[in-house]
């Protein structure tokens, strides 16, 4: 419940995509909040990229998602091709969603957009701000922010820290981040091409040399995806990308110029725990993992969107503790599958081992052809967050949400949406009647 004392309902620390998502939430919902950000403005670079379907589904709930789609290079299947050999091509269809397609958008472009629909809210960044300590009272948590060498404080009641990988929030709360590095280096690099692979499909492509993945951010852009083992300068210059296509890529790629590259390490690892009382934490300051999934952003917007509904309902007097918990225990078994999923295509892309290499090249085109690994890749399209269920061709829950949401994302807010299959039983539907009216400013019944 709120606390009359207090400056701030929820101080979110770090404005990358998780942070910008989670303060859009809180400003959707009627909540004080206030964002503080280390860097001086957003950020300029592409880092995450690809955007899933159940991400596209939150979104639009949220009411943000057509600038999104508007920015979007969409990619409707993957192809697995190793030594110029396709060994697979999967169609990336997932049923039941309205989002069948993974959205390519930079994250620069996709922190602009949310740092947009925020400004557009009546909110702003706190820059060049940074979190130093919070004392954990009864009913808020007294926090130490500095801002340019000035400390200013301030009582929030509830504190989230989306602030990266170096989590100063997590160091504060003492969580062990558990796991392990990979022995290997990465490097990614955006380089404009030119059109001899597809713009709607994403290579992965295993190799002796270790793994790359080809991601298409236009018709003529890719981000390329590598492992590396002895980088050579302080990031990836166009000649050691034409090195790495040239060993590992589709024939035909060419690389004609360089937009951004980095070199960095990669952790899997991930908290025990996601909540210390009134402090949380999301995204990369409580779980990374290999880029090869796709996942990380996705996962970290996911964890927000689980968390800010419980805030909303506790500040209103409708949560309690139990509520609170559940955000662990909700998402850290779907942060450990993620963690698991990339772990495994990591190692699996890039063995060093001959036997595995041939036994994995004759194994994925068997898999692909009895349908489990695109049925596998479907269902990981969705493995970041726990999702609805319709069906296209009746007027399911996605149809009842879109009437609610479309238009100024305000929906249902704190309102649950009770929705009846149909042919339920007469003693479900009486069930859910009673229990509708019994709480009927916190659940609609849809039949």
């Amino acid at each position: 419940m709120r606390h009359a004392a207090t400056d701030t309902d929820v101080l979110i620390v770090g404005a990358g995509p998780v942070g910008l998502f989670l303060a859009n939430e809180c400003a959707r919902r009627g909540l004080r909040w206030r964002i503080v950000e280390a860097r001086s403005s957003q950020s300029e670079q592409s880092k995450a990229l690809a955007i899933f379907p159940r991400t596209l589904e939150i979104f639009d709930m949220a009411g943000i998602v057509a600038p999104f789609l508007e920015a979007a290079n969409r990619v409707t299947s993957v192809a697995v091709i190793s030594h110029g050999r396709k060994l697979a091509h999967m169609p990336f269809a997932p049923e039941e969603t309205p989002y069948p397609f993974i959205a390519m958008v930079p994250q620069n472009v996709t922190e602009a957009l949310l740092a947009a629909e925020l400004q557009r809210k009546g909110g702003v960044v706190e820059y060049d701000t940074t979190f130093v300590t919070g004392d954990q009272q009864d009913d808020h948590v007294h926090v130490t922010l500095n801002r340019k060498g000035e400390a200013t404080e301030l009582r929030a009641s509830f504190v989230v820290g989306c602030d990266g990988a170096h989590s100063a929030v997590r160091h504060l709360l003492n969580l062990p981040f558990e796991g392990a590095a990979y022995d290997e280096s990465f490097m990614l690099a955006d380089i404009e091409t030119n059109a001899a692979l597809p713009a709607d499909e994403l290579q992965l492509c295993p190799s002796e040399f270790g793994p790359v993945a080809i991601f298409p951010m236009s018709a003529s852009r890719r981000r390329i995806v590598a492992t590396i083992e002895h980088p050579e300068g302080e990031a990836p210059s166009l000649d050691v990308v034409r090195r790495i296509l040239e060993q590992r890529a589709p024939a035909g790629i060419e690389a004609r110029s360089l937009w951004w590259s980095s070199y960095f390490r990669i952790h899997h690892r991930h908290v025990g725990d996601l909540r210390k009382g009134r402090m949380f934490i999301a995204g990369d300051a409580a779980h990374i993992h290999s880029p090869f999934g796709g996942q990380g952003m996705n996962t970290g917007l996911h964890d927000v969107w689980n968390l800010a509904w419980k805030l909303d309902l506790f500040l209103h007097g409708r949560g309690n503790e139990q509520l609170l918990e559940s955000y662990s225990v909700e998402r850290l078994p779907v942060i450990k599958q993620v963690i698991e999923t990339t772990h495994f295509l990591t190692k699996a892309m890039g063995t060093p081992s001959r036997f595995v290499q041939a036994l994995r090249d004759t194994v994925i085109p068997i898999g692909v052809s009895s349908g489990s690994v695109p049925a596998r890749l479907r269902a990981e399209a969705f493995r970041a967050g726990h999702r609805l269920s319709w069906k296209p061709d009746r007027r399911g829950p996605w149809n009842a949400l879109l009437g609610r949401f479309a238009g100024g994302g305000t929906g249902i807010l704190r309102r649950f949406l009770l929705v009846l299959e149909s042919g339920a039983g007469s003693s479900i539907g009486e069930a859910a009647e009673k229990l509708a009216e019994s709480v009927d400013d916190l659940v609609e019944l849809r039949p």
